[in-house]
């Protein structure tokens, strides 16, 4: 760390700042800092995926899109993210923590609102939605600020808790907003929040719902999150323009790094955001086949077999993904990144293999569907398991192999890339089927375990971390 310019030393600016002096080091400060970031990457979270828990009802509320169009809408949070975190993993050394996190929460207002106002009425062309699904990428795109910015605040000997705790508790925002959308559909809050809709779902009678709730229910969450971070946060001075930031790319480890972190956040962000439609496409009301039928087998299968609401599942898997992120950080910390992110590697591999064998429904009767669907849902789940482990056991590799200054730029750079997890899976499974996206999911992953073991966790490797 540098000492700032007199310019910089009043007010917002820390004069100096060294985590890594423990008689200097204000903890006091880092763990606020900690907190109310966190809190706001929350936000940020559920920013981002709102559109993956209002998408998957769209037609149902009246529009008409196709199952592509659908896939399209619940990828284009993930393509904007990509992009936008580019972008947001320079900021940190320009605009400072407390800028960049104040103004970041009031600019999620705006995708937020739009989702409320046109849920509430069947009328808006594909375009105007996909023009808020890509606002609604600001979320992801401020991982890549928020991240390198709370390193900035904490001794490296902690820093695999501290990233994992604010990762892993922002994570749980992919939760919590598809967990509490089936319930704050269910009531009107408020009358000038807009009237009820009709939600007609095959097989079942309609439903007043109000779904604007989903959306409107953030935004003072998001005015509260912004008056702390503005009043409240300090910045750390770090002397890194631009042109200096892009010197971790003649960094090798930069490069694995990013291909890991994709087989870890790629495949949690990925199937977070196509998790419902997935699972409606094979086993629910999405499959027309399953639902309607020809013939009797088919009334068979109508009768013996439930077919599952997505809104009851799909907060499952970011959950267990969130919670593995927690967990796992301290141990992190005390047995080093890299053998867990082989641990997540090899886990990956053989929950997506088993996975593939219920991404294929067995229409032959009713008991062999349900036991597919079981073999999909067990599957998803550890794959949400094994990807969190690896979200943990990167973000401390990180800190340990750059030093601080590049440090934040790898977490950023990496993020970024990562971040195109749900764009990259819903093109995937549009352009092909999904059992053989998920063999080149297996193939990703056989890859990077290699690189994991060959340069970061065998005994005498180059980069023990």
């Amino acid at each position: 760390m540098t000492s700032t310019t007199a310019a910089r030393t009043s007010g917002e600016w820390l004069a100096s700042w060294d985590p890594e002096n423990e008689a200097t080091w204000d903890k006091a400060l880092a763990w606020r800092t900690l907190w109310i970031t966190t809190f706001t990457l929350t936000m940020c979270f559920v920013a981002w995926f709102l559109p993956s828990a209002i998408v998957p009802k769209l037609n149902a509320l009246g529009y008409t899109f196709t199952k592509s169009e659908l896939y399209w809408l619940a990828s284009i949070p993930g393509l904007s993210a990509g992009l936008l975190r580019i972008v947001w993993m320079v900021l940190p050394p320009i605009l400072g923590t407390r800028k960049m996190v104040t103004f970041t929460t009031l600019l999620l207002i705006a995708p937020i609102l739009g989702w409320g106002v046109r849920v509430q009425r069947p009328t808006a062309p594909f375009w105007e939605l996909a023009v808020l699904a890509f606002l609604a990428g600001i979320g992801g795109g401020a991982f890549s600020g928020f991240m390198p910015s709370t390193s900035y605040f904490f001794p490296r000997r902690m820093q695999g808790t501290a990233l994992g705790l604010q990762a892993g508790i922002g994570n749980f925002g992919v939760s919590l907003v598809q967990l509490l959308t089936p319930w704050l559909i269910g009531f009107g809050l408020v009358g000038f929040l807009g009237a009820s809709q009709q939600m007609k779902v095959t097989g079942k009678p309609s439903t007043e719902v109000w779904y604007q709730n989903a959306a409107f229910i953030w935004i003072p969450l998001l005015l509260i999150g912004a008056g702390f971070a503005w009043t409240l946060l300090k910045s750390v001075p770090v002397k890194a323009n631009i042109r200096q930031q892009l010197d971790i790319f003649k960094n090798q480890d930069t490069w694995w790094m990013t291909l890991i972190y994709i087989m870890t956040f790629g495949t949690f962000s990925g199937l977070s955001a196509q998790f419902g439609l997935l699972m409606s496409n094979l086993y629910g009301a999405g499959n027309a086949e399953i639902v309607s039928g020809t013939g009797a087998a088919a009334q068979v299968l109508v009768a013996g077999y439930t077919v599952p609401d997505p809104v009851k599942y799909v907060f499952l898997g970011p959950l267990v993904g969130a919670g593995a992120r927690v967990l796992f950080s301290p141990l992190t910390d005390r047995m080093g990144g890299a053998k867990w992110s082989l641990v997540s590697g090899l886990g990956l591999i053989a929950s997506i293999a088993f996975t593939i064998t219920g991404l294929v429904p067995d229409t032959s009767s009713a008991a062999a569907l349900q036991g597919g669907f079981n073999r999909f849902l067990w599957g998803m789940l550890v794959i949400f398991l094994f990807a969190g482990i690896g979200n943990a056991s990167t973000f401390k590799q990180m800190p340990m192999i750059f030093e601080r200054r590049q440090a934040g730029g790898v977490i950023g750079w990496t993020a970024a890339i990562a971040a195109f997890g749900p764009f990259l899976f819903g093109v995937g499974l549009t352009l092909m089927s999904p059992t053989a996206f998920y063999a080149i999911g297996i193939a990703w992953a056989v890859m990077c375990t290699v690189i994991v073991w060959l340069r970061y966790a065998r005994p005498g490797a180059p980069k023990p971390s």
